[in-house]
């Protein structure tokens, strides 16, 4: 997403239409070297053009790309063309269902491999209801795999969209990162035992301290409030090494540490 996202900054630049045929090949040459590089490492390459977003929309990417079908077809196009990886994108519902499913078409000619489709507009809020119903006019509409995304945040929400909808698969957001153990066809989890699983994971897989705070303080709001003490703690952490003080598993975090070095010495 990164890199369609500069892709299309870049194209905007006009400052001298001398240097725009120059600009565009040194464009095209980096676009296609960084998508080459990026499918060594990934199973699809997805295109978010649902993200409501300011900082998103300001800048022209997520939702922004809603209004602009010809640059949806323009980027689309350009990745399937240019990569054998599965290419895959997600939009949000348009004003009504008929033009939903009009883009939606339109996404499918273009040859990507599944659509995913989240059942609100732009200016609705994460309060108000996903249309399911929307989402199954899409559906109906298309022959390539939908994928169904908005209001699942139990395990039988999953089964219950995939019937209101038709859709092929579930994205579910929110309620992953809430409680991820949502996946799980038998009883459900504490969201607090949950919680120290994710931060003991974290610190085996050495993950980046900033999402790993981001999905703590998403869980906290729902379930608690981080004005707690335990919220405090989490947004003054640094490291993962703080992380791992705020949940007692200090002693967890120097094994994981002391067998890295040992890796490392070995290699």
């Amino acid at each position: 997403m990164i890199i369609s996202n500069q892709l299309i900054l870049l194209r905007r630049e006009r400052i001298m239409l001398s240097l725009e045929p120059v600009m565009k090949r040194r464009v095209g040459l980096y676009f296609k070297w960084a998508l080459l590089m990026l499918c060594k490492d990934v199973a699809a390459v997805d295109i978010n053009m649902g993200c409501p977003k300011s900082f998103s929309v300001s800048g022209g990417m997520g939702a922004a790309l809603l209004t602009k079908p010809d640059l949806i077809h323009d980027i689309l196009t350009t990745l399937r063309r240019n990569i054998d990886t599965p290419v895959t994108c997600k939009i949000r519902l348009l004003k009504s269902s008929q033009d939903t499913v009009e883009l939606a078409r339109r996404i499918e000619k273009t040859g990507v491999s599944a659509l995913a489709v989240h059942g609100r507009q732009v200016a609705d809020r994460p309060r108000d209801p996903a249309k399911w119903n929307e989402i199954a006019d899409v559906v109906s509409a298309l022959t390539i795999p939908v994928i169904a995304n908005g209001d699942v945040f139990e395990y039988d929400d999953i089964q219950r969209i995939k019937v209101a909808t038709g859709a092929s698969s579930v994205m579910v957001a929110r309620g992953a990162l809430w409680n991820a153990s949502i996946f799980s066809p038998n009883v459900e989890a504490h969201w607090e035992d949950v919680k120290k699983e994710y931060v003991r994971k974290s610190i085996l897989w050495d993950n980046d301290v900033k999402s790993t705070k981001h999905t703590l303080k998403e869980m906290i709001m729902h379930y608690s409030c981080l004005e707690f003490p335990e919220g405090k703690a989490i947004i003054k952490s640094q490291n993962l090494a703080d992380l791992a003080k705020v949940y007692g598993d200090e002693e967890y975090y120097e094994s994981v540490r002391a067998y890295r070095i040992a890796l490392d010495r070995h290699a």
